[in-house]
């Protein structure tokens, strides 16, 4: 038998056990026994999903990922970032950059990079609601750039996000040096 084959026999003796089988005679575990415990379930589907990986990388453990470089980007490259009339969350701003790099090998930006630095230069304020949690809403500022906040319906129900017109947008890639300065300096202070 082959190591892959190993594995794979394995695997499968661990999906068996996941889903509530005895992988020696394929019958049910009765259901007050320890397996059909949601906790145990769940790890031997993670298990499960390890060993898959492994299959599937020619049953060779997956490298350590090498450190990625500090977000950066060309001058061509932010040329063809895609501005829009209908505004956009900062998650959407951060994911148009992110698809114009090599997100594999270099770190890209993040909601909090931008929130951070527009709290730092007032554009946003941070406000605590009657749960304790801090919200960021528009400054008056930054109102004035064309950040504003709209309702939208999620999953669970209603929220409200902050949104960036095009002149806002315009106003956040002018300034990307300033956001990737602000990360650098928060992840030294961190060291």
């Amino acid at each position: 038998m082959t190591e892959i084959e190993k594995i794979e026999y394995t695997k499968s003796f661990i999906d068996k056990l996941a889903n509530g089988i005895n992988p020696l005679d394929n019958m049910p575990v009765p259901g007050d026994d320890l397996l059909n415990n949601v906790r145990i379930s769940r790890c031997m589907f993670y298990v499960s999903d390890i060993l898959r990986q492994v299959i599937e990388n020619g049953g060779v453990k997956q490298q350590k990922k090498t450190k990625k470089a500090p977000f950066e980007i060309t001058p061509e490259q932010l040329e063809k970032f895609e501005y829009s009339d209908t505004p956009l969350s900062l998650s959407e701003i951060a994911a148009r950059l992110k698809a114009l790099i090599d997100p594999e090998n270099m770190q890209s930006l993040s909601y909090n990079d931008f929130a951070n630095w527009l709290i730092d230069v007032g554009m946003l304020k941070e406000v605590e609601n009657s749960e304790g949690k801090k919200k960021k809403f528009p400054a008056e500022v930054g109102e004035s750039l064309g950040i504003s906040t709209e309702t939208r319906q999620g999953m669970y129900g209603e929220y409200t996000v902050v949104v960036y017109s095009r002149e806002a947008q315009q106003f956040v890639i002018d300034n990307l040096s300033s956001v990737i300065a602000l990360k650098q300096n928060r992840k030294d202070s961190q060291k």
